[in-house]
């Protein structure tokens, strides 16, 4: 069967049988930031949004995601420009081996879209379904808050990166510096 979905904000079509996974079309089409775990939904590391929500991919069978919009770690920032989650685990060393990242920060970014300001509570609640195997979370819960922060001070521009007001020069800045003037 044939499915559409936009993934990443880039429309994609494939070819796959009822039986299929999310995870398995999107690792088999280059989109490896979600990992496989325990192929239960158990763990998260396999967390996708899909349409704006919190999905464990695993399980997902991938006729769900047709006409979806889905969003991958992949889609969140560049080497250079890191999305705010991202840049705030790596900032408080929120990793360790780095295999359960993706689907914290996937979970990390759905919860702040939908509660920009969480508690430490709210935040280690939302992450309740995300094991990592290395440590304890202390660090990533501080990432969260430290993003949530950080999203606060910015607001979304209109080519969907952010913006943030120069407490110095009262300008605009961009995601990628620029100002707006």
């Amino acid at each position: 069967m044939h499915i559409e979905c936009t993934i990443n904000g880039n429309e994609r079509s494939f070819e796959v049988s009822k039986s299929d996974l999310l995870l398995d079309v999107l690792r088999q089409n280059g989109y490896t930031g979600a990992k496989r775990g325990c192929d239960t939904g158990a763990c998260g590391m396999c967390t996708v949004q899909i349409d704006g929500e919190p999905t464990m991919s695993c399980i997902t069978p991938v006729v769900k995601a047709d006409g979806a919009t889905i969003e991958t770690v992949e889609g969140l920032g560049t080497q250079d420009d890191l999305h705010p989650v991202q840049q705030a685990f790596v900032d408080n060393s929120a990793l360790q081996c780095g295999f359960c990242i993706p689907g914290m920060i996937m979970r990390s970014k759905a919860l702040l879209e939908e509660n920009p300001s969480p508690s430490e509570a709210e935040v280690r609640e939302a992450l309740s379904d995300n094991l990592c195997r290395c440590t304890g979370y202390k660090k990533i819960v501080e990432a969260v808050l430290e993003a949530s922060e950080r999203m606060g001070e910015q607001t979304v521009a209109a080519d969907g990166g952010y913006s943030c007001r120069c407490e110095d020069t009262g300008l605009e800045v961009d995601s990628r510096g620029e100002t707006d003037r």
